[in-house]
């Protein structure tokens, strides 16, 4: 097994008024960057940012992500997740080895069919209509398997032979090395995650699965991870993967945690999205000796190598700092994991 992370996962949302330090589209950007820096100050392993559309939300990664990279050294940076049926597959796979060289191999990318969204077929008005008889999510799932094998080298346009094609096939250009390894299926099932192991992708499973068999959300979450290992061994796959899942951790140290957080309930939820069963799972909350006790027990994160916090991101930088120092200071020792430092 690889060795225990932890890293945030920002929303980047932003609007003015009331408690908001992320007034405007710009504070959400700048401030998502300069917490990446404070958290590879304080030996997180990991800066992640959710792409959203027609939303006031993060939207466009791979310039962010990129100016994360200038920034920082040691911090993995990625994605959860990018919703594939709005990408042209070949420009992501240029801007993504971009990001990924000005970051030094640092890149770890979630993509996915994407979540609920705001807008009635929004794809659609980026100009990616499905095909007759193909629905949203093989769509997503046949551009992932171009924009994989573009970062993966292979030739995607004939070359010009004197205004015809030529036999010789062109990669698109950069190449990044050992991006391909990087590149995670964000699943809400069972099923999914194990055709995320079929294709040889790492796991990413979030705060939702889009299913429900009435276990608790993180007995659920265990048994998608143990689906998907199974899966990813029958393959044949050589190189051992990497699974994370998301959990909202907020331990309460103050007045102000206490008064925006101390309602937070601290079970599962289940609802209908989208027309299906869906288990929500909970939020840790209170103070941070009783958080690393339940955190500890629970069987998704032990099984994972990688968790991510979400992060309240509108209350600011200097808010969010203090929350991830008090995590990974009294919590995440709890789950087996240790800050790392720019030296190591």
């Amino acid at each position: 097994m690889h060795e225990k992370r932890i890293g945030f996962l920002s929303f980047g949302h932003w609007q003015p008024g009331g408690i908001s330090r992320t007034p405007t589209a710009q504070e959400a950007l700048t401030q998502s960057i300069e917490l990446a820096v404070a958290a590879e100050e304080l030996g997180v392993d990991g800066a992640f940012v959710r792409v959203h559309h027609f939303a006031r939300q993060l939207s466009a990664p791979f310039p962010l992500l990129s100016a994360m990279a200038a920034r920082t050294s040691r911090i993995e940076l990625g994605t959860g997740v990018i919703d594939m049926r709005y990408e042209n597959p070949l420009y992501m796979a240029e801007e993504a080895a971009v990001a990924d060289l000005i970051s030094a191999g640092r890149l770890q990318l979630g993509v996915s069919r994407g979540s609920p969204e705001p807008a009635w077929k929004g794809a659609e008005a980026f100009g990616y209509v499905p095909p007759e008889g193909l629905d949203a999510g093989e769509l997503a799932r046949q551009k992932t398997k171009l924009f994989r094998a573009a970062i993966e080298g292979a030739g995607v346009v004939h070359a010009d032979a004197g205004g015809q094609p030529s036999e010789g096939m062109l990669p698109i250009q950069p190449q990044a090395p050992g991006l391909a390894d990087r590149i995670w299926w964000g699943s809400g099932t069972r099923a999914t995650a194990a055709w995320a192991g079929q294709q040889g992708m790492n796991l990413m499973s979030s705060t939702l699965l889009v299913e429900d068999t009435g276990v608790p959300f993180d007995q659920l979450q265990a048994e998608q991870i143990a689906v998907f290992r199974d899966a990813w061994l029958a393959a044949g796959h050589e190189r051992e993967p990497r699974v994370s899942v998301s959990r909202s951790v907020i331990p309460i140290t103050s007045d102000l945690d206490r008064r925006l957080f101390g309602r937070d309930s601290n079970a599962d939820q289940v609802g209908i999205l989208e027309g299906t069963v869906s288990r929500f799972g909970r939020t840790y909350t209170g103070e941070p000796d009783k958080i690393a006790q339940e955190l500890a027990q629970d069987v998704a994160v032990r099984e994972a190598d990688t968790l991510l916090l979400t992060v309240p991101n509108q209350l600011g930088v200097d808010y969010n700092a203090h929350l991830l120092e008090t995590i990974v200071r009294d919590v995440a020792p709890a789950i087996g994991w240790a800050p790392k430092t720019a030296a190591a």
